[in-house]
């Protein structure tokens, strides 16, 4: 099955039609966005949310978050997993955000172009694509693809990217997907990934992807799409 952006389109008006409207979620702060995105690195939206609220519970300001010891604040974020590498890495963003800017604010890049805001963020400790494509889109709202673990994992089942990487699927993505379909689409693929698509055995005969996915036929046992 070729993958064009006739394809895509398609994909994405089913989605809509089974979903309603594909919109983000939330709209946060960059600063915030940004961190509650580390802590959201191998683990839950819930667990990420839970322990992003404690983190704010505890240290209400950000040269708080930086001050305390790294031990502390991981305990504090602990529910959200590793919690000894994101406090290290919090802490170390932050304090190159400081560095650069004079104060913990990131709001001087909304001025700044898409290449720049993702050059930017990428230069901090620790963030790589996924996370400067989440801040891009939710803080400052711009179209990208971030691929998660449920983007990539219906993006590569619909053929939409072959068996590789995340970070090379994100680049393939973006190239990829129109560019008015980009958010509305990994709205869609990450709830598609959640209710239908997921890891194991995915619930093919419920999906709405069906006729325009290559593995569906084959996990029903109908031979190749």
């Amino acid at each position: 099955m070729t993958v064009d952006r006739r394809r895509v389109r398609a994909i994405a008006r089913r989605l809509e039609r089974h979903f309603g409207e594909l919109s983000l979620p939330r709209k946060t702060d960059p600063l915030d966005e940004l961190v509650l995105t580390v802590q959201s690195q191998h683990t839950s939206d819930l667990n990420s949310e839970r322990a992003f609220a404690a983190l704010r519970d505890r240290y209400p300001t950000w040269d708080e978050v930086v001050r305390a010891p790294t031990t502390e604040l991981a305990d504090t974020i602990r529910s959200g997993g590793l919690a000894n590498t994101k406090a290290a890495r919090i802490q170390a963003i932050l304090r190159e955000i400081h560095d650069r800017e004079g104060r913990y604010d990131l709001s001087r890049l909304r001025r700044r172009s898409d290449e720049e805001i993702r050059e930017y963020l990428s230069s901090l400790p620790g963030v790589g694509p996924k996370t400067a494509a989440v801040v891009m889109a939710f803080a400052f709202g711009r179209e990208t693809i971030p691929v998660d673990t449920h983007v990539h994992r219906v993006a590569t089942r619909l053929g939409l990217v072959p068996r590789t990487s995340a970070e090379r699927a994100q680049r393939l993505l973006e190239e990829l997907v129109p560019e008015d379909l980009k958010t509305p689409l990994h709205v869609g693929l990450i709830g598609l990934g959640r209710e239908i698509c997921k890891a194991g055995r995915p619930r093919c005969e419920d999906c709405p992807l069906y006729e325009l996915c290559p593995t569906g036929p084959v996990v029903l046992g109908r031979g190749p799409g």
